[in-house]
């Protein structure tokens, strides 16, 4: 499972010129699920993009969680985060779990975002949708469920 967090100043979601789902100061994660991902991983995934330390404290540090400054999360399904480029010039998604296999474990994801007691937003799965992110730094951060070769 792959997480592009994204600290923003704002964000939203729109399908078809209608706001789904939209956040102030937080983060925005795009979500993408591997084949053989689990419920350990989306677990593991959630907690870790909560409690990133990317808010910078009194100092300018990054010292400080979602948590810690109350953020918003706003948290967006994408398999594309899975494309694999490696061979040609048109990505390869034979990575990506199928929506049978990644939409419940992204509902899922979400259900344990919701858990940290922070305002989560979300797009709609599986849905053509126009991202809106007002990264603030700028600050992304990619974080893994397991490691990469």
């Amino acid at each position: 499972m792959r997480a592009v967090v994204q600290r923003v100043s704002s964000g939203s979601v729109s399908i078809d010129g209608k706001v789904v789902g939209k956040i102030d100061e937080g983060l925005v994660i795009l979500l993408g699920v591997r084949n053989g991902d689990t419920e350990a991983d989306v677990k593991f995934l959630a907690d870790k993009c909560v409690n990133l330390r990317i808010f910078t404290d009194e100092n300018g540090k990054f010292n400080l969680s979602a948590l810690d400054v109350k953020g918003e999360l706003l948290a967006v399904s994408q398999f594309t985060l899975y494309g694999n480029t490696r061979k040609g010039r048109r990505p390869s998604f034979i990575e990506a779990a199928p929506p049978e296999i990644s939409e419940p474990l992204y509902e899922k994801f979400v259900d344990y975002l919701r858990e940290s007691g922070l305002k989560v937003a979300t797009g709609e799965f599986g849905a053509m949708m126009l991202v809106e992110i007002n990264n603030d730094g700028p600050v992304t951060i990619i974080v893994e469920s397991k490691e990469t070769k």
